[in-house]
């Protein structure tokens, strides 16, 4: 990553590309209840009784072997309740995060980074048996459907739990997540005529949901503050259909000269599916003063910053202002190296969640087919170009025209990937940087100040649209 000499060491790409132990038999048996989920547990076949027989036995020797045994029994007869349900989602949530773990260790060896373990979440205040219940009785009944058995009828079920749920804090992180799914079924009824189910993917919602349902397991982890200055990396930007989501990646250094860390701070926003592109930035600054600074190359001095567990800041302008320019290169070659970093609490442990900021430079690049790759010391990264956000001036043919790489290391698609944040490149002689967020505080770009006209023209005409509906 960075040379010897300047505070830092090589990252071993060779260990990016060896197998990791284990990995693969974690994996299939995820894939083996998630097979089965396809096709509904109301009335197992027998391909189905064996892939619950292959999670339970994955687990064997662990806690939940008796339990999962026990639920895969009574799924293979159909027969199945609420409580069975739960421990084969319990099982395939810590397969999961074992396979998040093995991963993580090869990245912490390949970087040359440890990961502190998160203090331990606090019990929160009781929450609504009864919504959990009914949360719990509606994944079951999907579980029994298959997803190729889902109707508008079932899961039109979700509603009236998601509505009661919405108003308590304490559950609104449950209720978020079975609305979202809900609506990703709904628009995929009636499941019989799929030609394709995302089947790890609703294995993943239904899993979590479920394992949420559970008292006490959506308790608020431990939080503190943190004072110092945060020096961002890169932004990171999710866009769906109805929603938008930035996540800034930083290294803070505290104030009493403590080791530097690794930190994120996130902020989202809906939005309408007609604002795209580099309107999203729109929608997500005025939530975030941290976004201006990013874009424009500036620190921010943080005081009493609250922060969780995960070292994840929860955002709040009263806490932040602006400092010093910050070079996010300059901070990659000296500050990252040496920065700390926190491990994923227990559930949120997923190969998915993996996103380690690396800085690569003196690589070489080379195109199979299109698809982008870096040899670092002899070894093939692949680039996942796909993640790069149209909202912003770093494009795909930028990166293999690059010379340094700033990025997120990833598990996806069975192997690690980079996903770039910002590069370095050559021009005329001179270094230019370019970055996915350069856009976030605004710009004089054409086609970004044209995307952020348009997307300011149709938030006001909605706007109007919506005061109408509300008058009438």
């Amino acid at each position: 990553m960075v040379p010897p000499g300047q505070g830092g060491g090589l990252m071993r790409a060779d260990l990016l590309t060896e197998p990791v132990a284990g990995l693969d038999e974690a994996l299939a048996a995820v894939d083996a209840l998630d097979r089965a989920l396809v096709g509904g547990l109301l009335r197992p076949r027998p391909e189905q009784a064996a892939g619950l027989t292959e999670l339970a036995h994955a687990v064997t020797g662990t806690p939940l072997a008796a339990q999962v045994a026990e639920a895969a029994r009574k799924a293979a007869d159909g027969a199945a309740g609420e409580d069975h349900f739960v421990a084969l989602a319990a099982a395939r949530t810590a397969l999961l995060g074992a396979a998040h773990d093995a991963l993580t260790a090869r990245v912490e060896e390949a970087t040359g980074r440890t990961f502190a373990e998160p203090t331990t979440a606090e019990p929160g205040a009781p929450q609504g048996a009864n919504l959990l219940a009914a949360a719990r009785s509606w994944l079951a009944d999907l579980a029994r459907a298959g997803w190729q058995g889902i109707d508008h009828d079932v899961v039109a079920q979700a509603a009236p739990v998601v509505s009661a749920m919405l108003p308590d804090p304490a559950l609104r992180r449950l209720a978020t997540l079975l609305d979202g799914f809900a609506a990703e079924l709904a628009a995929s009824c009636p499941g019989a005529t799929l030609d394709h189910v995302p089947a790890r993917r609703w294995g993943d919602l239904w899993s979590r949901a479920l394992v949420l349902t559970v008292p006490g397991a959506a308790d608020t982890p431990v939080t503190g503050t943190v004072t110092g200055r945060l020096l961002p990396l890169g932004i990171d930007l999710h866009e769906h259909a109805t929603a938008a989501q930035a996540q800034i990646h930083a290294v803070l250094e505290p104030s009493d000269g403590g080791t530097p860390r690794l930190v994120r701070a996130s902020v989202s926003a809906p939005k309408p599916d007609t604002v795209v592109g580099a309107g999203v930035w729109q929608l997500l600054r005025p939530h975030m003063s941290l976004l201006a600074a990013a874009g424009e190359g500036l620190s921010m001095e943080l005081t009493d910053m609250p922060v969780t567990a995960e070292d994840d800041l929860l955002w709040d302008d009263a806490h932040a202002r602006p400092g010093e320019p910050a070079d996010a290169f300059a901070t990659a070659r000296v500050a990252l190296p040496t920065a700390t970093a926190r491990a994923a609490a227990p559930l949120d442990r997923h190969p998915a969640r993996i996103a380690v900021p690396v800085f690569l430079e003196g690589y070489a690049v080379q195109r199979d087919d299109g698809a982008l790759a870096f040899t670092v010391t002899g070894h093939r990264i692949a680039v996942d170009t796909d993640r790069i956000p149209a909202a912003g001036p770093l494009t795909p043919e930028a990166v293999a025209a690059s010379g340094a790489c700033l990025g997120l290391l990833r598990w996806d698609a069975g192997e690690f990937r980079l996903q770039p944040l910002a590069v370095e490149k050559t021009v005329r002689k001179k270094t230019v940087a370019l970055h996915a967020g350069a856009w976030a505080g605004g710009t004089t770009d054409k086609a970004g100040a044209k995307a952020e006209k348009a997307a300011a023209d149709a938030v006001t005409v909605l706007r109007e649209r919506a005061g109408r509906l509300l008058r009438a």
